[in-house]
């Protein structure tokens, strides 16, 4: 594993203390590296959104219901 000096403002270097205190993590380094891992994740969740939006753009109109639309958006978001 990589490892890497970072530095935080005020509010946030309380904020991941806080964290840490709570119990919700064992150490900074843990919780900045889930908030990464969540970050990569919506990342990957809005390409794929831009991508259909495109193409739809690009396609015209379709014959999708909404109600299909909404279940194939969920089902990707909920992965």
């Amino acid at each position: 594993m990589s490892r890497q000096s970072i530095s935080f403002t005020k509010p946030n270097d309380e904020w991941l203390k806080a964290q840490v205190d709570n119990k919700e993590y064992s150490s900074k380094s843990e919780l900045v590296n889930d908030l990464i891992r969540q970050a990569r994740k919506q990342q990957v969740q809005i390409d794929w959104i831009r991508a259909k939006l495109e193409k739809a753009e690009n396609s015209g109109f379709t014959d999708d219901s909404k109600e299909s639309i909404l279940v194939q958006s969920k089902s990707l978001l909920n992965g």
